[in-house]
């Protein structure tokens, strides 16, 4: 199932951005890479491609472009969809949690 705009709430989004995601990304245009790269201009990047994040091999070659449907599958599970990640978070199992995650990214990121 893919990302659902009509479902989403981003304010729910920034909620669990910050207590499950922030202590590892940051957002700001510039701002610092943490445990995680800094997600400013996530969408349209391909993967592994933050100067200054030292990514690991599994995810540099995974060759995706990040958007909605990529990240609503990712977020679910971040180890099955990229082997060899170092990301440590375990997922948003939840469909409704993903979309509020994405649609609040989606405005953060810009």
């Amino acid at each position: 199932m893919p990302f659902d705009a009509s479902k989403a709430n981003a304010s729910n989004g920034a909620k669990l951005f910050k207590t499950r995601c922030a202590q590892c990304h940051t957002l700001d245009k510039g701002g610092s890479n943490k445990v995680g790269p800094n997600l400013h201009g996530l969408f349209g990047r391909k993967t592994g491609q933050v100067a200054g994040f030292t990514y690991t091999a599994a995810n540099q070659n995974k060759g995706i472009t990040w958007g909605e449907d990529t990240l609503f599958e990712y977020l679910e599970n971040p180890k099955k969809y990229i082997p060899g990640t170092k990301m440590a978070f375990a997922g948003f199992k939840k469909e409704q949690d993903r979309n509020d995650v994405i649609a609040y990214l989606k405005d953060a990121t810009k």
